[in-house]
């Protein structure tokens, strides 16, 4: 595949030391393997090449790779998910998080905003948080498979502007421009990043957003 193709993927991740699946695309085998998520809409994924909307080391496998090819490769953490970083692991005073009606646990999943970080350890009013993603510094080993190459523009508007704003995004093409349908308003950074993207692939002058009805 080529840099900007727009492919549909399947594929199981799983940490390469332990074979613990950590994402997948297929229904039948995450019930199977007992990790089911209900909340979770399992489908082959959409993307394009190049373009980070997967890992660096998978996004340089699929150049390598063409349509109905099925790979088994390992991801080295510095194209995965990055090294533990030590400074993102912090010490937190275990009084500061009674004070908002939370009682640390370890192993529990603290929402910081845009951060989220792992409650490590408890200790004497002090409380151990990392901050490292879950799966930095690990391995990882995929099993991906290109099902199709996409070449529809529709399909296309429709696969940016649900990457980046979500499935309520509603996409159609008017002659020279595509119309993004927001059932509430996404932020400006976010609607930019759309019609960034819209313009470069299908190649139109105009990307006008609008509020559903």
């Amino acid at each position: 595949m080529q840099e900007g193709d727009f492919i549909e993927i399947d594929y199981v991740g799983r940490i390469k030391d332990t074979g613990e699946i950590f994402d997948l695309t297929d229904e039948k085998l995450a019930k199977e393997k007992g990790i089911y998520n209900e909340k979770i809409k399992y489908k082959p994924a959409k993307i394009i090449v190049g373009e980070k909307f997967v890992i660096e080391g998978l996004d340089e496998i699929l150049k390598e790779m063409k349509v109905g090819e099925e790979r088994t490769v390992t991801i080295p953490p510095e194209k995965g998910f990055g090294n533990r970083d030590p400074k993102l692991v912090k010490v937190i005073s275990e009084s500061e998080l009674r004070k908002q009606k939370i009682v640390p646990v370890p192993g529990m999943i603290l929402d910081f905003g845009n951060m989220k970080a792992r409650i490590q350890s408890v200790n004497s009013g002090r409380v151990r948080v990392d901050f490292n993603n879950p799966l930095a510094g690990r391995d990882l080993e995929y099993k991906i498979k290109i099902n199709r190459k996409i070449e529809d523009k529709e399909e296309k508007a429709k696969i940016i502007a649900e990457f980046f704003g979500g499935e309520e995004l509603k996409t159609k093409i008017d002659e020279n421009k595509v119309i993004v349908e927001e059932e509430k308003q996404i932020p400006e950074e976010i609607e930019k990043k759309i019609a960034e993207l819209i313009k470069k692939y299908l190649l139109v002058e105009k990307v006008d957003f609008v509020k559903s009805l």
